[in-house]
């Protein structure tokens, strides 16, 4: 294995920069932890930090402007899968995030889909066949209310959205309800525990609680 000359290495130099940034920034990372995060969502100090470790780590999938994508959620509606506050956002973004949606396709049949589809969209008071979302209450308490609630307003200790919002992680139209109900959903937000550490993810949350007191 030849070490190079002078005994210089790509990596070697990698672990050199590294180590250097560490010193350079730990203890600015350090204090920021020192404050709550509610604190540090009004510090444009730290909104500046925060803003730099979301578009370097976040971005690509929650977008630049953190309004999402369909399947990324929106960080700046106040709509939030498991919970808004400073400590729930801080956990999600240490510890990351599994959202499964079952698929009711084989047990509902294409009639029972449809007719638990037409219930979602009048919970939300959209346009809907009255007859079908009629029908499609029954089947909603006995098969979705479970996660999504009796009156479809969500569980955020299990992820599952509010139905009744207009607010659509996969998309809001009957078609995309349906697709949603038939073949179910699965979302993943990846953990930064180990990759980001505490301290950065503590002044990251503080960004992200802040995109939603705007």
């Amino acid at each position: 294995n030849w070490q190079g000359y002078l005994g210089w290495s790509s990596t070697g130099q990698y672990q050199k920069e590294m180590e250097q940034a560490r010193q350079k920034y730990d203890p600015i990372f350090a204090a920021f932890a020192s404050k709550p995060i509610e604190e540090l969502a009004r510090d444009p100090a730290a909104l500046k930090v925060g803003e730099r470790l979301f578009l370097n780590y976040c971005a690509s999938c929650h977008g630049s402007t953190a309004t999402g994508a369909p399947g990324f959620p929106n960080l700046t509606d106040n709509d939030w899968l498991w919970g808004g506050d400073p400590e729930a956002i801080k956990t999600t973004i240490l510890d990351g995030r599994q959202g499964a949606m079952p698929a009711w396709g084989d047990a509902l049949g294409p009639d029972g889909v449809d007719k638990v589809a037409e219930y979602v969209l009048s919970l939300s008071g959209r346009q809907h066949d009255a007859e079908k979302a009629a029908a499609g209450k029954e089947i909603f308490q006995n098969m979705c209310a479970a996660c999504h609630g009796p009156d479809g307003k969500g569980n955020p200790a299990m992820g599952a959205p509010n139905l009744t919002d207009n607010v659509w992680l996969y998309g809001g139209s009957p078609g995309a309800i349906r697709q949603t109900i038939t073949k179910g959903r699965n979302g993943r937000m990846p953990a930064h525990r180990d990759f980001l550490g505490e301290n950065k993810v503590h002044v990251l949350a503080a960004y992200v609680y802040s995109l939603s007191q705007r």
